[in-house]
């Protein structure tokens, strides 16, 4: 059955066809169409940000805590390109993103027209796919394409370009049943030949490490891959985007890998001979300087994506799949091997990773006359709990979230990792919180990014969104202060943000509808957190004063190799030969 309507019509339809039921965006001259059918609609609440940034962060925060397409819309110029960096970390971080911007009338296309910019061209290396629609008879097409792209294969941003025009031109809608796209069939279920031959090499491997990526989390297997590691009794690592895949408290967990990563999950990296890599990229703040990385460990690489195998490690058995269809047959093909009395003993192994992990522990200096700023995360993750979704902002705070909270379950973690983007945590959390509204989601902030996009927090305010904030703050660009300490003589160039004095966080967060709360002392973080867990009908910012010399540790300066891993300024891991 087909019905006149608008070009706009077909397209709210088309959305709620496709499943959505939130939208996050700003109005503007060339979607404005939109926005009237879109008024009428009872499946699709539209959340009003103040910042197309924001519309697509929050957007980014609802798919990665869901695993759902996540929609932004904004029109075109300013409006498109305030959405370029949102679509760029969904890019790079493999969220499902559907954007959607108005465009000039299709006439004026290409005559630089009142707010014209050619958003498709400006994404096009940042997108899976992006649309330019002129034709109102192609909007349900595209935007069902669209969705369908989004969300199969390697997850990532859609670009739908639509001219004014089109959204008001009369058409038919026609919702498409079946999907058609030749040149794009991601291949899900992987070659039964390279899981057998892993298998193989897992089971005469004495020195593996599983090293899990983000890829598990957006396929959905953690459950496979805990059975994988107890079948196998291999030690895990899991990187900043996989934080949750694999429950912390699991005695073969060594920890996150990498520049700031453990001792125990840099050094089994270091002197595996075997890795198994699912859903991971090689990326260089993991491998450090990579021709020293694992110089001795033969690779198997499993990735949806094969533009990824290879691209950094050479890869001994490559896999191409999802990875929830990868271990599922790799747990059978290793436990033929085991049925058929191939296998050597982890045991050794795992006893020296776990040595590691005991003798090299997780600290920090505890600080008599200021608050440290792990303690405050520390206790944040033990008092709201595993069942809490946590967001973190870049920089100094990001790594010590990623460490002193306890994750146990996928999807209670969200970042910018691959993009590193300031400004991400609070519009992401309120995005998380939209969709997930009985959880409870706590936005950890250094004061450097909160500024950078806080006024969403008015969005949250107006909308019901009671998310928390942790700004952790040390007046300071924190990580680049860091560095100016370690290698620029403590020459602070421009990292001073003043923000214990201006602006002030507890003012600013009650004129944005908040309730404010500050902490600087130790013996206060517990009541204060308390506090702002029992505060349930509104956004609550909890200003944490902190000690602005706090460092992350541990760390591997750029460019050099793992080994150069130290746990302090000036401190190396001391490691016995028999340990190696």
């Amino acid at each position: 059955m087909t019905d006149k309507v608008t070009g706009a019509q077909s397209l709210i339809r088309a959305l709620e066809c496709a499943g959505v039921d939130t939208i996050f965006g700003i109005p503007g001259g060339a979607i404005l169409p939109a926005y009237d059918p879109l008024f009428d609609s009872t499946q699709i609440r539209h959340i009003l940000v103040r910042h197309e940034q924001g519309a697509g962060h929050a957007a980014s925060g609802y798919a990665a805590a869901t695993g759902r397409v996540g929609v932004c819309m904004a029109t075109s110029g300013p409006g498109a390109t305030n959405l370029v960096t949102p679509i760029a970390d969904a890019h790079m971080d493999s969220v499902p993103l559907v954007a959607i911007t108005g465009q000039v009338n299709s006439a004026a296309i290409g005559s630089d027209a009142f707010q014209e910019a050619d958003i498709r061209g400006i994404t096009m290396p940042i997108t899976k796919h992006s649309y330019l629609i002129t034709d109102a008879d192609d909007i349900p097409r595209a935007i069902a394409e669209a969705f369908y792209i989004a969300s199969t294969g390697r997850p990532g941003p859609v670009l739908v370009d639509i001219s004014k025009d089109a959204l008001q031109a009369q058409t038919t809608f026609e919702y498409p049943t079946s999907i058609a796209l030749p040149g794009y069939r991601p291949v899900t279920r992987p070659h039964s030949k390279p899981v057998r031959e892993a298998a193989r090499m897992i089971a005469a491997s004495e020195r593996p490490v599983l090293y899990v990526g983000g890829g598990v989390i957006r396929a959905e297997a953690s459950a496979e891959l805990l059975e994988l590691a107890e079948l196998t009794r291999i030690p895990v690592v899991t990187t900043l985007m996989a934080r949750g895949a694999f429950p912390d408290s699991h005695r073969l967990h060594l920890g996150m890998p990498g520049m700031h990563g453990t001792v125990a999950a840099v050094a089994a990296l270091q002197r595996s001979d075997l890795l198994v890599c699912l859903g991971a990229r090689f990326d260089d703040r993991v491998t450090g300087k990579l021709d020293s990385f694992a110089p001795d460990a033969k690779v198997i690489h499993a990735d949806i994506d094969p533009a990824e195998i290879g691209k950094n490690r050479v890869a001994d058995v490559p896999i191409v799949g999802d990875c929830r269809e990868v271990i599922t047959q790799l747990v059978g093909a290793v436990q033929a091997e085991y049925d058929a009395g191939r296998g050597g003993d982890s045991g050794p192994w795992l006893a020296t990773c776990q040595g590691w992990r005991e003798k090299f522990p997780l600290g920090y200096e505890r600080h008599e006359d200021s608050l440290s700023p792990q303690y405050v995360i520390e206790r944040l993750g033990a008092i709201a709990g595993t069942d809490a979704v946590y967001v973190a902002g870049v920089g100094q705070h990001q790594m010590w979230a990623a460490h002193f909270v306890k994750y146990e379950h996928p999807r209670s973690w969200l970042n910018s990792g691959g993009l590193g983007t300031m400004g991400y945590a609070v519009p992401a959390a309120m995005g998380a919180k939209a969709a997930l509204p009985d959880k409870t989601v706590w936005a950890i902030d250094g004061d450097g990014c909160f500024q950078m996009t806080n006024q969403e927090l008015a969005t949250c305010a107006l909308n019901g969104i009671p998310i928390k904030v942790a700004v952790i703050n040390n007046s300071s660009l924190g990580m680049v202060r860091q560095w100016q300490t370690l290698f620029y003589e403590g020459r602070y160039s421009h990292t001073d943000l003043h923000s214990a004095r201006v602006p002030d966080f507890v003012k600013l967060a009650e004129a944005l509808g908040c309730v404010g709360l500050r902490c600087d002392s130790a013996e206060d973080v517990d009541g204060i957190i308390a506090k702002a867990m029992e505060i349930n009908d509104a956004p609550v910012v909890v200003d944490f004063i902190v000690n602005r010399d706090a460092m992350v540790w541990p760390m591997v300066v750029a460019g050099l190799s793992n080994d150069a891993i130290q746990i302090a300024r000036d401190l190396k891991p001391d490691f016995e030969e028999d340990e190696l």
